[in-house]
């Protein structure tokens, strides 16, 4: 195959080559991934090779350069799990429920993957990685794959490789697919994307705050656990949040059909976990049948096909960067303040051609 035309234009000095970024080439960039031999972890993977996942989930994470093959390889063995979004304040023992979730689940016969996001640093990009630490009790079982992953700042908490790690988990063949997000508040919306039910957890001291709650974290809810609830207040923050419900700060459009629950549970002793297991199952199965549900894993597909051409743009144009003198100038002029970021983005745009 012919390489993809280029485009000649002149930055202030010899001529620059850089691809025409067509949405057309795009697709040809990502059908010749496919078309590529597949990654030999992959069926190693989907046969059962826990060693395999795992190194999968490191490219992944990396964002390895084969990560779209990768992804594109085992588009045929996913939507078989039931994927559990666990959310909540800081300190509201979200770990604590998970780990009796595992419990729960594995004593159902179940395959359990757990994805632990961690704040990862702003400065040395590692994450805390303290989830895996309190879940070490399963580390153990061959049914059951605990990981953590670094948030790396991306928006809602959530970032692209955590999406894809529970991709991989489902393909894994796991029965269920728990993916507990950074305690932060009201940035856990990206949960919704992901995960077939949400759960918010909340505790009894959590009442002082639930009315400025109520805007961002509360309606991604599609289940309510107040944990901790032998403590001092849990029957009013209870009552505050059915109270809410009934007023609609807290539904999905379309899912007017689902009651929203609001469980009490004391994770640490295992009361209520086998109630909040069953609540799920349920949802799960509504929201399978649920055509607003299906509507907007509609739109969430459509917008992640566009996060992937940005991604596979991007690195193409990290590479470009990097072999082109020119281009690299350019970079150099912003590095050091000789002239705006937007000034030479707009340049190199004006001398792009993007044709739909």
């Amino acid at each position: 195959m012919e390489p993809p035309p280029q485009r000649r234009f002149a930055a202030d000095g010899p001529a620059v080559h850089i691809f025409d970024f067509t949405i057309l080439h795009c697709f040809i960039f990502f059908l010749l991934l496919i078309a590529k031999k597949m990654n030999p972890l992959v069926p190693k993977m989907l046969s059962g090779d826990r060693t395999a996942l795992a190194r999968l989930i490191t490219h992944i994470e990396s964002r390895a350069p084969e990560t779209p093959e990768i992804l594109a390889s085992i588009s045929k063995h996913l939507g078989r799990a039931q994927i559990v979004g666990i959310t909540g304040p800081p300190g509201a023992g979200k770990s604590t429920l998970v780990d009796q979730l595992i419990v729960y689940y594995r004593k159902q016969n179940k395959k359990v993957g757990v994805v632990a996001v961690d704040p990862t640093s702003p400065f040395t990009g590692g994450a805390l990685l303290g989830d895996r630490i309190r879940m070490m009790n399963h580390a153990e079982d061959e049914n059951g794959f605990i990981r953590s992953l670094g948030s790396r700042g991306a928006h809602g908490g959530l970032s692209r490789a955590t999406r894809d790690v529970v991709r991989l988990f489902d393909a894994f063949g796991m029965d269920v697919v728990v993916l507990e997000t950074v305690g932060v508040g009201q940035t856990e919306m990206d949960v919704l994307e992901v995960s077939h039910s949400t759960v918010v957890v909340l505790t009894p001291e959590s009442g002082d705050t639930i009315q400025t709650l109520k805007a961002g974290l509360l309606e991604a809810a599609d289940v309510f656990a107040v944990n901790k609830s032998d403590r001092e207040g849990a029957l009013k923050i209870q009552h505050e949040l059915m109270s809410m419900i009934e007023m609609g700060y807290s539904s999905h459009p379309g899912d007017e059909d689902w009651e929203i629950p609001v469980l009490s549970i004391q994770a640490n002793k295992g009361v209520g976990i086998q109630e909040l297991a069953e609540t799920l199952a349920q949802h799960y199965k509504f929201v399978t049948h649920n055509k607003a549900h299906q509507a907007k894993q509609e739109k969430v597909r459509s917008e992640e096909l566009l996060e992937i051409l940005e991604e596979i743009l991007a690195h193409s144009l990290r590479e470009a960067f990097s072999k082109n003198a020119s281009l690299n100038k350019i970079l150099e002029e912003v590095k050091k303040g000789k002239r705006s970021a937007y000034d030479a983005a707009l340049e190199l745009k004006s001398k792009m051609s993007f044709k739909i």
